[in-house]
């Protein structure tokens, strides 16, 4: 399964917040065996949302799209979405009763909140869309045919993919290790594991200088334990799978 991420957010390009979002989803996908191919930032411009919607709905399984989804102008994540696929925003009447139940839940504990809670503003997504529960916050996401929408805020985003996660997967494996040589040292053996076996490979040395950690992947888990075991036999230089116990200490899995 291939998927191609879309964060939304001018605050994003201004660099006025992390982009901890892509990072997450890219890892949870990666994790449950889906192969992300594509991540980009985009500004909360309706039009380009929904040109890099249309393009990668066409061209990839699915589509995870992190935004803002409610009330205030810049608010434009499932406009673009919309406009991308051809549909129509409406209010879903799912979508509405869950926010309904919500703002009744805010005012309860905030009777001081002297501004409205406009429905529509939380509840609208493209016709014939699938609210997914926000349990973390206001407005629910959705799936439109390919495309998932997720809140831009990190804490609903996580629980907003949560209800959806089993919907991804795939047959994506990695192995990766650790070696104390230089990044160079690695690159005939990895050039030639690459070749041979028709496998994906990484090396990515440490800010301190001290060891690379290489990283092979492949879409058959039997031709990665294939090719990991040639290249540890092969490589003339030491490697040490992640996870390994090496004198009394397990090596760690990631830097």
């Amino acid at each position: 399964m291939n998927v191609a991420i879309v964060t939304v957010g001018n605050e994003l390009l201004a660099g006025d917040i992390d982009n901890t979002n892509a990072t997450w989803l890219a890892r949870e996908l990666t994790e449950r065996g889906a192969e992300v191919v594509r991540v980009l930032t985009v500004p909360d411009v309706e039009s380009v949302i929904a040109e890099t919607v249309r393009e990668w709905a066409a061209s990839f399984d699915a589509v995870l799209v992190t935004g803002g989804l409610g009330g205030t102008p810049d608010d434009l994540t499932m406009d673009g979405v919309a406009a991308g696929l051809d549909l129509e925003l409406e209010v879903n009447s799912v979508a509405a009763a869950d926010v309904e139940a919500t703002i009744e839940r805010i005012l309860e504990r905030r009777p001081d909140i002297d501004f409205d809670l406009e429905v529509p503003w939380y509840a609208s997504m493209p016709a014939g869309a699938t609210p997914i529960p926000n349990p973390e916050g206001l407005a629910p996401g959705c799936v439109a045919e390919n495309v998932y929408v997720l809140p831009g805020i990190p804490e609903e985003m996580r629980a907003v993919f949560g209800n959806v996660a089993d919907d991804f997967g795939g047959t994506v494996a990695t192995r990766t290790f650790y070696t104390p040589e230089p990044e160079g040292a690695m690159a005939e053996p990895l050039a030639e594991a690459a070749a041979r076996f028709n496998i994906r490979v990484g090396s990515y040395p440490n800010r301190e200088g001290t060891r690379t950690r290489i990283k092979l992947t492949a879409t058959d888990p039997s031709v990665l334990a294939e090719a990991s075991s040639w290249l540890v036999e092969n490589a003339g230089r030491e490697l040490v799978e992640a996870g390994t116990e090496v004198d009394g200490e397990g090596v760690e899995g990631a830097e």
